[in-house]
């Protein structure tokens, strides 16, 4: 990275935009029928938990993390994280983790699952869930679905299936 002036910042409101952009040229169309994105249709990540990462202006990479619960035990849902095609192997996607594991871990959340490559996430401490433990709505790769304790022992006896966390639905605007 030391050629590279990165900085890692909280996710602004006004961000929305060219996040989503990013999201369409490095997932394309496809990445709406994901069931990972079917989890974040009427939930918001968390603004205070969800990090851009900038090379001056410019932005290269973001990380957003969602309230779930699986079964009824609260957790953090990681994704997507992406960066810049031209920015990849820099560490960005590392720091962009670090960031918010680290930031979740102090605001006292206790787990994260994602959908994602075990030899990637596992250099941060992301596990294989065991086969029949949990389970997502719709179709997902269960060899992918992977846990990461931020308290030790956290995962103990947490089964279930992964839904939206509802109590931080998102508002719909009323007619008037």
């Amino acid at each position: 990275m030391s050629d590279l002036s990165l900085t890692i910042l909280t996710e602004a409101a006004n961000d929305a935009q060219a996040i989503e952009r990013l999201h369409e040229r490095t997932f394309g169309p496809g990445r709406f029928v994901l069931s990972a994105y079917r989890l974040r249709e009427h939930v918001d990540h968390l603004l205070e938990l969800s990090f851009t990462a900038r090379i001056g202006t410019l932005l290269v990479g973001s990380v957003r993390l969602l309230p779930v619960c699986i079964g009824e035990t609260p957790a953090l849902l990681l994704g997507p994280l992406t960066v810049e095609p031209p920015f990849r192997g820099r560490g960005i996607g590392r720091a962009l983790l670090d960031r918010a594991l680290g930031d979740a871990k102090t605001k006292g959340h206790r787990l994260v699952v994602l959908v994602g490559d075990e030899p990637y996430y596992g250099r941060v401490g992301f596990k294989v869930i065991p086969k029949g433990q949990v389970d997502m709505p719709g179709p997902v790769d269960r060899a992918r679905l992977l846990v990461c304790e931020l308290a030790p022992g956290a995962f103990e006896g947490v089964s279930g299936m992964i839904r939206p966390d509802w109590t931080f639905v998102r508002e719909t605007p009323t007619a008037s």
